[in-house]
């Protein structure tokens, strides 16, 4: 299984001898030495390897805010080797902790044992069905019952984030992150808006619901 990896390493040296390894057991790497670059470019990487020690905030911070917005698999790779940040970090949803130094086949085998875990797989529908809501990902086009959706690009892409998870709440972070490219920027009311335009649109009261406090889920009416 070939992989798209996100490597966040403050050290360039260590990050350097990541990217070859990984590049000699044919995956590819993006590099990155800050959490915020985490954050912001953690949708361009099938998994990601973490550091703890970055410059701007803690690793396990980074990695708090990742578990809201991504389910990829994240492998700690940290010169931390007390029982507490094991602990701390697996149970803060890493899927494995690797205490540098580590050698490199070892990392190899760790990386190919989660990926087989996580079941990695690019293949998805085009095609989304909730209820009578039907949504076409490729034609970018909506129906519910007999009638069109006509909505703008933002409630059409609130709507297919919403349905891919069908029955199961959405984070208000994970829609700002699929949306707007950031789930920590002050855009919330933006969010609000597009959310009252497309209710309004679908109009079936009690389809989309709101989960006080965490985010919003959708039914079939």
């Amino acid at each position: 299984m070939t992989l798209q990896l996100l490597i966040v390493e403050d050290d360039d040296a260590v990050a350097t001898a990541l990217v070859d390894a990984v590049a000699a057991a044919g995956h590819t790497a993006i590099c990155v030495a800050r959490g915020a670059d985490a954050l912001l470019r953690h949708r361009e990487a099938q998994m990601i390897l973490l550091d703890l020690g970055l410059p701007d905030m803690d690793g396990l911070e980074v990695l708090r805010k990742l578990r809201l917005i991504t389910s990829s698999p994240i492998v700690i790779l940290s010169a931390r080797d007390d029982e507490r940040s094991v602990v701390r970090g697996l149970r803060q949803g890493a899927d494995d902790y690797l205490v540098k130094p580590i050698g490199l086949t070892v990392l190899l085998a760790r990386i190919a044992a989660v990926a087989r875990r996580s079941q990695l797989s690019s293949s998805s529908s085009s095609e989304l069905q909730v209820g009578e809501l039907r949504i076409d990902l490729d034609k970018r086009t909506a129906g519910l019952g007999e009638r069109s959706l006509n909505l703008t690009a933002k409630e059409f892409d609130l709507l297919s984030l919403l349905a891919q998870h069908a029955g199961s709440v959405v984070t208000r972070e994970q829609i700002l992150d699929a949306l707007w490219g950031d789930a920590f920027i002050a855009v919330s009311r933006s969010l609000d808006v597009h959310l009252t335009g497309l209710r309004a649109k679908l109009d079936s009261p009690g389809m989309i619901i709101n989960v006080r406090g965490v985010g919003y889920r959708i039914e079939a009416p």
